[in-house]
């Protein structure tokens, strides 16, 4: 290869930390080009007259950072190429080269396709100067996060975080956010600028809902978060509940635990979902993040009973759920488009055909009804069943012909009560007919589980006014007469503004 690049780092920001190595580089280089002027060594370099020329200029022809890099990394391989026979084209980039160094990455991956020669030397890093100013040793356990990519998920308590790239109060916001989410609002957070930097260098604590309240932002500051071993902040990570799980079901966990298989608590899982869904009725989020976490647990103790067994952990019941969500997704992982709810659908639904091809599965060889859970409740299951059974043409044209069916299922009911037929005939009838008006919810577009239990939630209602009233007259259910609660029940029926007759003879 005769093009060469050589990239070299510029330090934290004081130039007495310039290795002579690194100055002597620039020096005998006939051009040297850095990213940007905004430095603190730059003085010292003209100084020592070394000619340098800037890419600043870039920054102002690109709407985003990735474009700017980007074209950076290209016009460094195009000179080095135009430069002649044993030359070299010298880059200077600030901090230590292998540090959030966007340029420096895009060149390690294309100069050698591009048959261009790239050496690294390196320069001390903004990390240097963090560990001394800051005060902590890194191998106490050490993060290094980039501010315009941080997400909460990422940071972990239990390290020393070091925040870098806080370039101005927009992104120093950012940050606060995404902290907040882990840490208490009035949380001691350390911002640091131009650390090691003589008369520049300001570091100062503040709490985590001031961060973006105060000067100073620029190319060199960054936020600090030192370690913390505080349980509250460990309590809210997932790792923490895998651990107290893991906890629990050990020999020296709970005895109670210790003895539940996937069958002695399969109940707890349905229990603890519906306890979630009432309060989803109820409108209650206070509640519902009890439930939900009631609900979790279950997940979390099916999920360690196998781990314990070697065949899998929750940590790969994540990957399979996030893989399903991303595959099954095309329109917002991959490359199609879906404009509204059904197209979404659709996607799905095509992808999880996929799915089962790729499993070795023939979707056409498999029952139209296939893929309903066996113990669903009984309303959910008849509704799906009617669903699959239309997709494939088996249906009524409209709403008429289900209404006939309604009339057909009601009387032979009323035959076979009227025949004093046995008990399990007469099931079977009433079985029909509430097929039959299942059939009328999915033609309204109306789901019947939900239906039911509005209509569940509304007769809980009316019959607790009956007892409100009937206690504030120093009576009750069981010493009041059908005339008197109905009475009361026309009464709720009229303050709830609508119409209608009690359960009773009048039905």
């Amino acid at each position: 290869m005769s093009a060469a690049i050589t990239v070299v780092g510029l330090g934290s920001g004081n130039p007495d930390r310039l290795t002579l190595g690194i100055l002597k580089t620039m020096q005998r280089a006939s051009r040297v080009y850095v990213r940007t002027l905004s430095h603190p060594v730059m003085a010292a370099l003209e100084e020592l007259q070394v000619k340098l020329e800037s890419f600043d200029h870039v920054y102002e022809t690109h709407d985003t950072f990735p474009e700017v890099y980007e074209s950076i990394a290209s016009q460094l391989i195009n000179l080095a190429k135009a430069e002649e026979a044993g030359s070299e084209v010298v880059y200077a980039v600030p901090g230590h080269p292998m540090v959030a160094e966007a340029t420096v990455r895009l060149l390690r991956e294309r100069c050698p396709k591009e048959q261009v020669a790239l050496t690294v030397l390196g320069g001390e890093s903004f990390l240097d100067e963090a560990f001394v100013r800051l005060g902590f040793d890194p191998i106490e356990g050490f993060q290094l996060l980039d501010a315009a990519e941080l997400n909460s998920h990422m940071v972990q308590p239990q390290l020393h975080t070091l925040i870098g790239q806080v370039y101005d109060m927009f992104t120093a916001s950012e940050v606060k956010l995404a902290l907040m989410e882990i840490y208490p609002d009035d949380y001691p957070v350390i911002v640091g600028h131009a650390l090691g930097v003589e008369g520049e260098e300001c570091i100062q604590q503040v709490p985590l809902y001031d961060l973006d309240r105060i000067d100073g932002y620029g190319n060199l500051s960054l936020v600090y978060v030192p370690r913390s071993d505080d349980a509250g902040l460990r309590q809210r990570s997932f790792a923490r509940l895998h651990e107290i799980v893991g906890i629990l079901r050990s020999p020296e966990g709970c005895p109670w635990d210790r003895e539940q298989t996937h069958e002695s608590i399969r109940k707890n899982l349905i229990e603890e979902t519906y306890e979630v869904l009432e309060t989803i009725d109820e409108d209650d989020p206070e509640h519902m993040q009890e439930e939900l976490g009631d609900l979790l647990l279950q997940i979390m103790l099916h999920a360690q009973m196998e781990e314990e067994l070697g065949t899998f952990t929750v940590y790969d019941v994540i990957q399979s759920l996030n893989d399903k969500l991303i595959f099954r997704h095309p329109h917002v992982f991959g490359d199609r488009s879906a404009n509204d709810a059904e197209s979404a659908l659709q996607n799905w639904e095509q992808m999880k055909q996929e799915e089962k091809r790729r499993k070795g599965q023939n979707p056409q060889e498999a029952s139209a009804l296939a893929g309903i859970p066996r113990d669903l409740p009984a309303l959910m299951k008849a509704y799906k069943l009617q669903k699959k059974a239309a997709k494939v043409g088996f249906d009524w044209e409209d709403i008429h012909g289900v209404f006939l069916k309604i009339e057909e299922e009601l009387a032979e009911l009323r035959a076979a009560v009227a025949e004093g037929e046995a008990a399990e005939a007469q099931a079977l009838e009433l079985g029909d007919l509430l097929f039959a008006v299942c059939n009328a919810a999915r033609f309204i577009g109306a789901d019947p589980e939900e239906a039911l239990s509005r209509t569940n939630r509304k007769f809980i209602q009316r019959f607790h006014y009956i007892e409100e009233q009937l206690a504030a007259r120093n009576r009750s259910v069981k010493d009041s007469t059908l005339e008197e609660m109905e009475a009361l029940w026309q009464e709720a029926k009229s303050k709830a503004g609508e119409d209608g007759d009690i359960p009773g003879e009048h039905l």
